[in-house]
């Protein structure tokens, strides 16, 4: 009988399991080890998982939101650094400080009418619909609050409401307030630049920088302004007794360097404070010496002046017949104050006489008249580093009359800013220099200077200007700042009002240099409608107002740019005159 197979099978699957173990554990091992050695190992891999869950856990509760938000956030986020701006002496003007700013995750909210009435009762200013609707949206990241104080930082931290977290971001700061505002401008809540020097930055790379990521805190070099704040402060504080002395509803002035053009100080009021960004979108606190366009009256008549002396067809003792009005047509052009005579070219200038420089201008011609001005750049549009300026108004069809009314400064309307670059080139030595709110030094300047006339010519007005301070219409603010040896020409331009000049609505400007005999620096005083008071006798011209507020300004600037009073000084003539002749005869 046969013996059944089952054993044969049995035996087959007994080797093929000798074999598959032998291949996996070896031969002569100790099963018993290897099994406890890979429970160990199993256990150590499940340890590790759960410590990184663990750590990752924690760091959500205590950060309050994940790598990826924190990345996405500060993409989403431009408010990235800024580089210090300093004045020319190196006082910050404006700085980047960190700020917390709160933003919710509303994927991860768990209970939303809780974290709003939570917040919102944190935050009062917080609107609480677009706090609800925020938090309801789809987003993984939104704002709820930007630039939020330590303290209410602190508070929201201690509502522990989930999704709920806080990124550090850029804020910008201006400790010196309204000083310097218009200048500086302002940025919006990204850290761009909106206004002044700080758009400037951006449409000049910063912006850029900021898109590659290149804009580090640590890695950009402080903007270095020409304004001198310790100027700035003195301009300021005296243009505000100014302008509520004399209830002016605005008062504007700046100090220029007449041989690098740059702006030392420059003040327009009202001003605003760039740490309260609300303030700027007033209109009535623009810039009036950049976006202002206004006839400039009778400082004009120093270009005209300049202009026939220049092209050799006038002296200082060529004679004008001012004996009455100039009629031209259905106009007629008076003198404030006639003298019923002849008078020279330096009487037109001292005694401001509109029909003087009428007749100094037709003499030279509508074409040379209009070319000069072109030449000084008084008919294009003034570009400087502040992105905020106007081009001028200039007649359509320049004839006889526009240069008439010109030459005394109406008929044309400029920039303050553009006006002070022309008598800067006038006392100068002769040379237009862009004008600049950035240092620059004598050497840059003169690269990009242009001669628009004879420093002969530049002689002959420095005197006029010195003269009309000790003879003429600059005479108070010469009494008032003594031993600084200023020239200046004053000016009173009635404003356009529905198509009429008004003589009671005025805008009066008190252009000065000084040291009249070697000029450093050029002072711009404008006041806006100023109303006549008894100690002005009721007069509101420039005279009464403009050059005394002028003299004070210079009294308390020229220790600070460094200039020394000098006293017993001779007159013009010699000082002024007589040294240039005596030069020009020794370059011969």
């Amino acid at each position: 009988m046969i013996e059944p197979s089952v054993p044969l099978v049995g035996h087959h699957v007994n080797w093929r399991q000798r074999v598959i173990r032998s291949l996996i554990y070896g031969r002569d091992v100790d099963r018993d080890a290897k099994a406890r050695a890979r429970v160990g190992l199993a256990m150590l891999a499940f340890a590790a998982v759960y410590g990184v869950i663990a750590f990752k856990l924690t760091f959500i509760a205590v950060v309050g939101d994940s790598h990826g938000t924190r990345r996405t956030a500060s993409q989403d986020a431009i408010a990235t650094a800024r580089p210090d701006m300093v004045d020319r002496n190196g006082t910050i003007l404006a700085t980047d400080v960190k700020s917390p700013s709160l933003f919710g995750e509303p994927r991860r909210i768990i209970d939303q009418d809780e974290a709003v009435e939570l917040l919102t009762a944190t935050l009062p200013d917080l609107e609480t619909q677009e706090v609800r609707d925020r938090l309801a949206s789809k987003k993984g990241f939104v704002w709820l609050k930007r630039e939020i104080t330590p303290r209410q930082q602190a508070d929201i931290k201690k509502l522990g409401v989930p999704g709920i977290g806080f990124l550090r971001e850029n804020k910008r700061v201006y400790p010196t307030g309204t000083e310097v505002s218009h200048l500086i401008g302002l940025v919006n809540i990204d850290n761009q630049g909106i206004a002044g020097i700080e758009k400037w930055l951006d449409n000049n790379g910063l912006a850029d920088l900021h898109r590659a990521g290149f804009a580090s805190d640590r890695l950009q070099r402080p903007v270095e302004l020409a304004v001198d704040i310790r100027v700035q402060h003195a301009l300021r504080d005296e243009l505000l007794k100014a302008k509520d002395k004399y209830k002016a509803k605005a008062a504007s002035g700046l100090v220029s360097n007449v041989n690098t053009g740059e702006i030392v100080a420059m003040v327009s009021l009202p001003d605003f404070d760039p740490n309260n960004p609300r303030e700027a979108n007033d209109p009535d606190r623009i810039n009036r010496l950049t976006t202002g366009v206004y006839e400039m009256g009778s400082t004009f008549k120093t270009l005209t002046l300049a202009m026939a002396l220049d092209s050799g067809k006038a002296t200082l003792n060529t004679m004008y017949d001012a004996r009455g009005p100039l009629r031209y047509g259905k106009f007629a052009i008076h003198d404030t104050h006639p003298l019923g005579r002849a008078i020279s070219l330096s009487e037109v200038f001292t005694f401001s006489s509109n029909v003087g420089a009428a007749r100094i201008a037709l003499a030279q011609g509508v074409e040379a008249h209009k070319a000069f001005l072109k030449k000084v750049g008084q008919l294009d549009r003034l570009r400087t580093e502040l992105p905020e300026s106007a081009s001028p108004i200039v007649p359509k069809r320049w004839g006889e009359l526009n240069t008439i009314t010109i030459s005394f400064g109406h008929g044309v309307a400029v920039a303050p800013l553009q006006a002070v670059m022309g008598i800067n080139a006038m006392v100068n030595g002769g040379y237009l220099i862009p004008p600049t709110f950035l240092k620059r030094s004598e050497e840059d300047a003169l690269k990009m200077a242009k001669r628009v006339v004879k420093k002969e010519t530049s002689d002959k007005i420095r005197y006029l200007m010195r003269l009309n301070a000790e003879i003429g219409t600059a005479r108070t603010a010469d009494q008032i700042a003594k031993g600084y040896y200023i020239g200046g020409k004053t000016g009173t331009s009635e404003k356009v009002i529905n198509g009429r000049y008004a003589k009671k609505q005025v805008l009066n400007s008190f252009t000065a240099v000084l040291p009249a005999d070697n000029p450093q620096f050029q002072v711009l005083v404008m006041l806006d409608e100023p109303k006549p008071l008894p100690e002005t006798h009721g007069f509101i011209t420039s005279g009464w107002n403009a050059v005394p507020t002028g003299g004070k300004v210079i009294e308390r600037i020229a220790p600070l740019l460094g200039i020394e009073p000098r006293f017993d000084l001779p007159p013009p003539d010699r000082l002024i005159l007589a040294s240039s002749k005596t030069a020009q005869a020794e370059s011969r």
